[in-house]
């Protein structure tokens, strides 16, 4: 279709027309993104075809192969349909979203909690709710996309200090005015880095300069704290953060998000978060699935100790192979890889050697420090991971012999 108008000088569409970023990485054979898996989401997958290691999930657990997961999921299904059609604030309310809410406080420690349909709406959904007109929200400069999208809904100002810079978050709760209410806001376990956030020193300072604190856990629950219970715990400051965020698409092998808080503060939630009202709910087969998920940590909580216990294999396997990584003391070990084209390349080679990861590239990272992000589930064996650690050596070394 051809715009004829007058007075218009720019189509709205030029942007894409213009857009050739990805067109020219498939022109080079090292475009990373939309392989397709033919198979579960497991430790070896079948993607396009061919084996793969994977090292690119969020599946910390590895209970998205779990009979019992599974079978909870289908026979939901079968009782409650496909979905809900509507959303929570009307007739899309199941005993089991009540029921889940309930399970998830009592594990993380809190009074209440709220569903989500997704992890993204999440923080959408409470940040926008809580940060009104004449507020602030402070957030760590790694957050998550989502805080910030969140923070752009809302109608309060928004303030960014260095990544877990401590004294630079005091500067900027110095520059919030007298009057004003504030939220800092920060990722548990950093999505991307995989390092923790000094919760006890942001509680210190969120308590001397009056703020809340909300806890960003989708990387957090089932990987540490007590049960895997996540950072609050963690750190034994449960009872000190106000909002405790996750989501079901991680170590709970479903879809969906959740936000814990005082029964006050959630009640506020369910009855002004835009999100939350105007979404449809979880589907019951998501939702029976989390639950499932939930179940199975509690009666496993000797997985997220494993878990890490793995992770501390792979790390110092690659540390012995000579490769730098990011440190951290979580599933996610990252692996610099330095400039853009070098991280896709890498990764492009690793893919095709048939261990699968994922690339952090600006703005995600400084434009020389870009990484390759490994993350690691409990269901893998040392076996694979030795047999990975070998590849991503070899190739990630290759071109210094």
């Amino acid at each position: 279709m051809i715009l004829e108008t007058e007075g218009i000088t720019t189509d709205i569409f030029k942007k894409c027309h213009d857009f050739d970023l990805a067109d020219k990485y498939r022109e080079m054979g090292i475009y990373p993104y939309f392989h397709a898996l033919e198979s579960k989401q497991d430790i070896e997958v079948i993607m396009e075809g061919k084996r793969k290691i994977m090292l690119g999930s969020n599946n910390y657990l590895g209970l998205t192969t779990r009979p019992e997961i599974i079978e909870a999921g289908v026979e939901a299904f079968k009782k409650y349909g496909s979905g809900c059609s509507g959303s929570r604030f009307l007739n899309g309310t199941l005993t089991m979203h009540l029921e889940l809410e309930k399970e998830l406080s009592q594990f993380v420690g809190k009074e209440s909690a709220v569903t989500f349909s997704t992890g993204f709406q999440s923080n959408l959904g409470i940040i926008s709710a809580i940060v009104g007109r004449g507020d602030y929200v402070i957030c760590d400069r790694e957050n998550h996309a989502s805080i910030y999208d969140g923070c752009k809904l809302s109608y309060g100002k928004m303030l960014r200090y260095k990544h877990n810079d401590m004294q630079e978050l005091e500067n900027m709760l110095k520059k919030v005015p007298e009057n004003a209410g504030t939220l800092i806001v920060t990722d548990g376990v950093f999505s991307m880095g995989g390092d923790i956030a000094n919760l006890p020193e942001i509680v210190r300072l969120a308590k001397k300069y009056g703020a809340r604190v909300m806890v960003d856990d989708a990387h957090g629950l089932g990987v540490i704290g007590e049960g895997g219970r996540g950072t609050a715990s963690h750190f034994g400051l449960t009872d000190e953060v106000d909002i405790i965020m996750g989501t079901f698409s991680k170590s709970l092998a479903s879809l969906g998000g959740y936000m814990a808080a005082s029964e006050e503060v959630c009640d506020y939630v369910r009855h002004n978060s835009r999100p939350f009202i105007f979404s449809a709910s979880i589907p019951p087969s998501a939702c029976m699935t989390a639950r499932a998920s939930l179940k199975y940590l509690k009666e496993h909580p000797e997985l997220p100790v494993h878990l890490r216990e793995l992770a501390s294999y792979a790390r110092e396997g690659l540390k012995a192979k000579g490769l730098r990584i990011r440190e951290s003391d979580t599933p996610i070990v990252p692996i610099y890889t330095y400039t853009p084209e070098n991280t896709l390349r890498k990764a492009k080679e690793l893919y095709d050697a048939g261990v699968y990861v994922n690339c952090v590239l600006p703005p995600a990272t400084a434009p020389n420090e870009c990484l390759l992000r490994t993350s690691y589930m409990a269901s893998l064996t040392k076996e694979l991971i030795d047999e990975a650690v070998d590849i991503i050596a070899e190739v990630l070394l290759k071109d210094n012999d």
